[in-house]
């Protein structure tokens, strides 16, 4: 059974954040081609007046409606979503609803039993954004759906949990479905330094809850999840956890996907990838003032600045070690895009990449950063790349490690580029995460045709060992290395191991291993993960159909 309305709640809809952006964004084209579904995605109006290039209002759609939805506490923006596919959006103003919060706290309280009195930072926000949402959505259901049609409402993560129980509570017949993306308190658990994996097992998700003090989301979480007709979850990894933290079983597995249509074909592809691999080095040679071969091999990391989640302290470890390993006959540039407090980008290299020249003989001030830091001295990057020595001081280092702490958006002052065009340059990626329940990064990697390496607790590594029925190795485009709670250092080493022979390989040899990481990215396209979602929206409206 399908859907005739579908409507998607993200905090990330037109408000590019994180991974679930990705997620949501990329999978819209594929649900736009279902025939006869309108689906319809709700995020907040965080712009309000100010342009926001990802959403384009149109005051004629749903004129009527939105009028009529808009009072003294809410207002909604209506348009389309300037991605592939281009779909309908509801953006909410809720920020009227935020003198009644009290109450609205109080009727979660007495309706579900969530937990508010211990939120805090961006609780507040979340919780009466997807209050907002829920009043939107009953009535626009209430307004412009026929009698009888099968409705599902899919709320992503905790921060839209609100607008899920609210949908229950007022629109029995609607279906719903909750997926968690990551877990509050397993993150949590993860960020601060404890043993997730070693100790899974004895750990109870309100018990840390309390002791880590995200008592609120873990309710809401918790909450929502008993709740809803269809729980789901992004990777086998994060049901488990699931499973004995917010203690419900997942009923579908909704593993991350995405469209191809961002990576460039043929001689394009070859043209982007020498732009990319030329500014990359310039600004290698520029920072540093060291002649660096035009065949050294580029290795990047990105994400968020998780340190230990994202597995940056193991990356750096790695790289400390394979500068002193003495083995490497090619040079190493190792670059971190990981946003952090940031300024614009240093006026000495700017000074630099301005000038006709090619090649500079003296290293600036801290050689290893790109942008201005605000808090360089407690920055967690760059005290870990002082404290392992590999920051780019000697001429006789091989490998070079480039911190880059800003967003790529395509006006950063140093590459100019968006993300994408600068990661094409890339001839290896390492994402050795600690805590990734999927992990976007090393899966937009494999479709760019870079061989990257990541671990067995990320949801995507797990998913490439399924696809090749044992562990995943280097010569196969993707290598999972073995990670867990006491293996740190080893786990490091062998990092290490990898690259060496990666930097070993034939120019064959390395064609080859770009095939095949490609291969595996193609087995994540939505058209072959889309199954699953059809499956979650059949279980929710099995289970509204029972409360028609």
């Amino acid at each position: 059974m399908l859907p005739d309305y579908l409507f998607e709640i993200s905090w990330e809809v037109c408000n590019k954040v994180g991974g679930i952006y990705t997620v949501v964004s990329t999978k819209a084209r594929t649900i736009s081609e279902i025939e006869n579904l309108t689906a319809i995605y709700i995020g907040p109006d965080l712009w309000k007046e100010k342009e926001n290039p990802l959403f384009t209002e149109d005051k004629r759609l749903w004129s009527a409606w939105r009028k009529a939805v808009c009072d003294d506490k809410m207002t909604v923006r209506c348009g389309y979503w300037e991605i592939p596919g281009r779909p309908k959006v509801v953006l909410v103003d809720y920020t009227g609803y935020m003198d009644d919060k009290d109450a609205i706290y109080g009727e979660l309280w007495n309706d579900f039993g969530v937990d508010s009195l211990h939120g805090y930072g961006d609780y507040d926000d979340s919780m009466i954004f997807g209050y907002a949402v829920g009043k939107v959505i009953e009535s626009f259901y209430n307004t412009n759906i026929k009698k009888g049609s099968n409705v599902v409402v899919q709320a992503h993560e905790w921060q839209s949990g609100g607008a899920a129980l609210y949908v229950k509570k007022h629109l029995p017949a609607v279906g719903t479905i909750f997926t968690t993306h990551a877990t509050s308190i397993g993150r949590s658990i993860a960020s601060n330094g404890k043993p997730l994996y070693d100790y899974f097992e004895g750990y109870n998700g309100d018990q840390m809850a309390a002791e880590l003090n995200v008592q609120s989301k873990q309710s809401v979480e918790k909450v929502t999840a008993a709740n809803i007709d269809c729980f789901t979850t992004v990777s086998e990894l994060t049901a488990r956890e699931c499973k004995k933290l917010l203690e419900r079983e997942c009923d579908v597995i909704l593993e991350n996907g995405f469209e191809k249509d961002f990576v460039p074909a043929g001689k394009a592809f070859a043209a982007k990838r020498k732009v990319a691999r030329d500014v990359r080095l310039r600004v290698a040679r520029a920072l540093t003032g060291d002649v660096i071969s035009d065949d050294a091999i580029i290795i990047n990391l990105g994400g968020r600045m998780e340190m230990r989640n994202k597995g940056i302290d193991m990356f750096l470890e790695s790289m400390a070690r394979l500068n002193a390993c003495g083995e490497l006959e090619r040079d190493v540039v190792a670059f971190i895009d990981v946003p952090a407090w940031s300024g614009s980008a240093r006026e000495d290299l700017v000074k630099r990449l301005r000038s006709d020249r090619q090649s500079w003989d003296t290293p600036l001030p801290n050689p290893y950063v790109t942008h201005e830091l605000n808090n360089f001295y407690d920055d967690a990057i760059a005290c870990t790349i002082r404290r392992l020595q590999i920051d780019n001081r000697s001429g006789k280092n091989r490998v070079k490690v480039i911190y880059v702490p800003c967003y790529l958006k395509g006006n950063d002052g140093v590459f100019d580029m968006e993300y994408y065009d600068v990661l094409i340059g890339n001839d290896l990626s390492v994402y050795p995460s600690y805590y990734e329940p999927w992990g976007y990064t090393p899966l937009e990697s494999a479709a760019f045709h870079i061989p990257t390496i990541t671990t067995n607790l990320a949801g995507f590594g797990l998913w490439a060992n399924s696809v090749l029925g044992r562990r995943a190795e280097l010569l196969d485009g993707v290598e999972v290395v073995c990670r867990n709670d006491s293996n740190y250092f080893d786990a490091a080493e062998e990092i290490t191991k990898n690259i060496c022979t990666f930097a070993k390989l034939s120019e064959k040899e390395v064609s080859e291993c770009r095939k095949k990481v490609a291969k595996i990215a193609e087995k994540a396209l939505w058209k072959h993960f889309i199954k699953n979602y059809l499956e979650a929206y059949d279980f929710a409206l099995a289970a509204a159909a029972g409360r028609k």
